[in-house]
């Protein structure tokens, strides 16, 4: 095994003694922070742990978490809840005190911000009866908060009052020879200034409210409140909006076509990058586009505004040609066949397009001349002679992705013709070294073609001008901002717009003929033209940059295209175009440890989901809370069951289906009268809370953010009745009746609110929750106004309708058939060499000795060992269900008895509980 860390990264530092405590055998490389030690992920990430599998950890708590395992140690649920811990509530708060300490010398605003967690932590080792947080002996749990804690509790010049059971624990574990070795590495010796370096690469810590929660139920705190204490006056300000009920509240209306902007409502017109109309998207190109527009205009018209949503398949260029010659149909009957597929795969994940387009029509065609016209008349353009690849095999000139080589900066082998995926520099394809036609594979030649010009430099002050003005007032995501300067940063330089092509819009220009718009020139005025073939007002909503709000909605590969490019064409044609105001861009989801490959058979693409048997909804919901908003995740068949049995099925479906049920088997049917205590009081304001995070949080497009909060919501509630026993109060006497009728309305309520703020999340699920509540449709949108308001929308006497559970389990065994499934034409379980053993695994001689041995089959079977052997404390590092550990386990067993057939050993026999492959 190969540990990576770096120099002053505090993530290392927990790592590097957890390496030394256990006493497992890992090659400590030290890296710049700036190494990308894992190949699919884009930007750099230390501290990374390199299996002899192949398998890269990069979570610095699932890597203690494997060390201690591989040493012997076997995790438990306490373990889990205070890594849970460390990593939700700690970090968040330690990141944003580092920043201030370390890069603004605010010593004491970083105290603050430690305060709470801290004090929590103080309270919980003050009633242990071990010297160490968890046991007698050190574990994983004091490692990694003593490694988080480590750079601030050190430092004399930051106070934290009086924590006299942290300190004497912190004590205890800065005394372990191999901690003291590890902040020596990772410091060297210069304390938090050790950190700067690192510190000045991380991007600002948001300042937003956290929810410091206890790391697990049944702790030496339990019922104890969390760090935010609710004031008096919170209470008495929930308790008032309680009451208002939703008298007088407007009621939902069903959308009239077309929509167009309105004096005095906010207008949004909204938009997610066109779809190349080719490819099937997968579940990267889902999440990363059509699903987050689509969860922000349905919160919008929540919101009660004005909002537009279009999109559409961008169907022309040379992608569009190859696709119908390898399938033997016209480049528009190609168009015609994916749309349709598009269209389908869309509908099932219930994207709620206002109108869902194309490119191929004859408005893309006026409206791109149009503003080729403007350019070229306001001397935006210019002529040039441009040496092109051409493969003499296919007898064309090649289009930057049909042509890959070396790239000529970093020498990465697979960059593209027009820009290198790994180092992000842009090419001209003619700069690569040794190209390759990617249709037929043969070298490309050089050759020479006359081309037009976007004058970038020209236009740049302008465009200066107005980026400065769009991202300072919009919601421009980080890497969008990062993206966008480093184009203007390296200077910008005229881009070419046309192109050696058949299938695209035409160059109306004189000497010009046979040639095309180029893809990046004219896909973006696709957004116009698809709303123009919407409605004929589309000037309404794209020449009325006062009224209309513009979001753009894609993956960070686009941004530069609509942040420069596509907003210059619209300078430079000077008609008073609707310019981007919000730019929302993701990072990549990757899957598993892998990229998407459809040619591979690996990852879930966009026909394929519904094949699953998993709803549409819980598809939303796992890509949503897995959403790449800051850096690069990874969809995980084994953290999408860990996240639906868990957060769905226990924690949400849990709480509303209990709710209902109360009132239907307590109350007949009926929602009781509801007599407010104070902690009923005080968990109106805690939900009131936590619904006013949601909407600023939706309000600035932080989509992932925003959903951990409807969870939260719904783990109040479940901890509310845990604590209150409804069930049993009801065979009480009068007062304990009163008081389970009060905690079942109360609950009921909460569950409303819940199918509210579900609704752009998962709509379907939203509205089965007020249909088995039969909830009146004006809750819908007045929860949501202003600020927000939890209003009492289900008042006593409601009658409910029927309750039923919303969500079902996802069995191990269903899972790893899945992964399996969607693993590609060699799943990772299973080593190349295992189509043989079919044999023995069908026909085992229990009882004669095996005949001989295979050395090469026993190696084989040896490294398969090795490489399940990491995979079973992988799942256990990523804290994977036990049913699905088990049936890892089963696999690792069998191949053990393989390798001892293939030695000429009998295997020893099975335990008969042992589990099915």
């Amino acid at each position: 095994m190969k540990l990576y860390v770096s120099e002053g990264n505090p993530h290392c530092l927990k790592v590097l003694a957890a390496v030394e405590l256990t006493g497992v055998r890992c090659d400590v490389q030290c890296v710049s922070h700036e190494e990308r030690v894992v190949p699919f992920l884009s930007r750099p990430t230390l501290p990374v742990l390199l299996l002899p599998s192949g398998v890269h950890l990069f979570s610095s708590n699932a890597i203690c978490q494997y060390l201690f395992e591989a040493s012997g140690q076997k995790s438990n649920d306490l373990w889990n809840q205070w890594l849970e811990w460390e990593s939700t509530e700690l970090q968040p708060a330690l990141l944003h005190a580092l920043h201030m300490a370390v890069l603004q010398g605010k010593g004491a605003e970083a105290s603050k911000a430690l305060q709470g967690p801290l004090n929590y932590l103080d309270q919980c080792l003050s009633k242990r009866t071990t010297p160490y947080l968890t046991a007698e002996e050190v574990s994983v749990v004091d490692v990694v908060l003593w490694g988080a804690l480590y750079p601030v509790l050190s430092d004399s010049h930051l106070a934290f009052g009086e924590l006299q059971s942290v300190q004497a624990w912190f004590d205890r574990v800065v005394g372990l020879k191999p901690c003291q070795g590890a902040a020596q590495k990772v410091l060297q010796g210069n304390g938090l200034q050790g950190l700067k370096s690192f510190m000045q690469r991380q991007p600002v810590p948001h300042s937003s409210q956290r929810r410091d929660t206890q790391p697990f139920s049944g702790s030496p705190t339990e019922g104890e409140e969390g760090e935010r204490v609710v004031s008096e006056e919170e209470m008495e300000s929930a308790v008032q909006t309680w009451s208002k009920q939703l008298e007088n509240s407007p009621v939902a209306t069903e959308r009239q076509h077309p929509i167009l902007p309105q004096e005095g409502k906010r207008n949004i017109l909204l938009t997610s990058a066109l779809p190349y109309v080719n490819n099937v998207p997968h579940l990267g190109n889902i999440i990363g586009c059509v699903l987050s527009a689509d969860v922000f205009a349905r919160y919008g018209r929540l919101r009660d505004w004005n909002v537009l949503f279009v999109c559409g398949t961008d169907e022309y260029g040379t992608a569009t040609e190859n696709k119908a010659r390898e399938e033997g149909l016209t480049p528009q009957q190609i168009c015609d066949k994916y749309h349709t597929v598009h269209a389908s795969i869309y509908k099932w994940f219930q994207i709620d397009f206002d109108f869902f387009g194309r490119t191929t029509t004859e408005k893309q065609t006026e409206i791109a001349q149009n503003i080729f016209w403007r350019l070229h008349e306001r001397g935006f353009l210019v002529e040039d002679t441009v040496e092109q690849l051409r493969c003499e095999s296919c007898q064309r000139f090649l289009a930057d992705r049909f042509v890959e080589g070396v790239c000529p900066h970093c020498s990465y082998p697979e960059a593209r013709g027009d820009q290198c995926d790994k180092c992000g520099r842009l090419i001209n394809a003619v700069e690569l070294k040794n190209p390759q036609c990617k249709v037929c594979g043969q070298t490309p030649v050089i050759r020479s073609s006359k081309h037009l010009f976007l004058d970038l430099p020209k236009l740049e002050c302008q465009l200066e001008q107005w980026l400065e003005k769009s991202t300072t007032a919009g919601d421009w995501t980080a890497n969008a901002k990062q993206i966008t300067r480093s184009w203007l940063r390296d200077g910008l330089k005229p881009r070419c717009i046309t192109r050696d092509l058949k299938w695209g819009t035409p160059v109306p220009h004189p000497g010009f003929e046979g040639k095309v718009f180029y893809v990046w020139f004219d896909a973006p005025i696709g957004y116009l033209s698809i709303t123009a073939n919407y409605t004929a007002q589309w000037e309404k909503w794209w020449k009325n940059p006062q009224q209309v709000e513009l979001y753009n909605f894609m993956a960070k590969d686009n941004v530069p295209f609509h942040s420069v490019v596509f907003p210059c064409s619209l300078l430079g044609a000077q008609d008073n175009y609707t310019l981007v105001n919000h730019l929302v861009a993701t990072e990549y989801l990757n899957y598993e440890d892998t990229k998407f490959s459809k040619s591979r058979g690996v990852g879930v693409f966009g026909d394929m989901a519904k094949d699953t048997g998993i709803p549409s909804d819980v598809w939303r919901f796992y890509l949503l809370y897995m959403r790449p908003e800051g850096q690069d995740s990874a969809f995980s068949w084994a953290d999408m069951a860990l996240k639906n049995n868990s957060e769905l099925l226990n924690n949400l479906g849990n709480f509303i289906n209990r709710a209902g049920m109360f009132v239907s088997k307590f109350f007949e049917g009926c929602v009781p009268v509801m007599e407010l205590q104070q902690e009923d009081k005080r968990l109106l304001a805690q939900v009131g809370w936590e619904l006013r995070q949601y909407i600023h949080l939706l309000d600035k497009v932080k989509i992932r953010d925003a959903l951990k909060h409807i969870l939260n919501i719904s783990r109040h509630g479940n901890q509310y009745i845990q604590v209150n026993e409804p069930w049993k109060k009801i065979k009480g006497g009068d007062a304990d009746r009163q008081r389970a009728g009060t905690v079942t309305g109360v609950s009921v309520n909460i569950s409303c609110l819940l199918s509210v703020m579900l609704s752009p999340y998962m709509p379907t699920v939203s509205e089965t929750i007020r249909e088995q509540l039969n909830a009146p449709r004006s809750c819908v949108t007045t929860m949501l106004r202003g600020s927000g308001s939890f209003v009492c929308a289900l008042s006593a006497g409601h009658r409910i309708g029927d309750v039923s559970p919303l969500f079902q389990k996802l069995e191990a065994d269903q899972i790893v058939a899945l992964k399996k499934r969607f693993g590609g034409q060699q799943p990772e379980e299973e080593p190349p060499h295992k189509k043989k053993p079919a044999q023995a695994a069908a026909a085992p001689a229990p009882v004669a000795a095996p005949s001989g041995a295979d050395p090469e089959r026993a190696k084989q079977l040896t490294q398969a060992i090795a490489d399940q052997g990491d995979k079973v404390r992988v799942l256990k590092a990523q804290k994977a269900e036990k049913a699905q550990i088990t049936a890892e386990v089963a696999v690792l067993l069998d191949l053990k008895k393989q390798l001892a057939l293939a030695e000429g050993k009998r295997p020893e026999p099975a335990p008969q509980k042992g589990k099915k492959k």
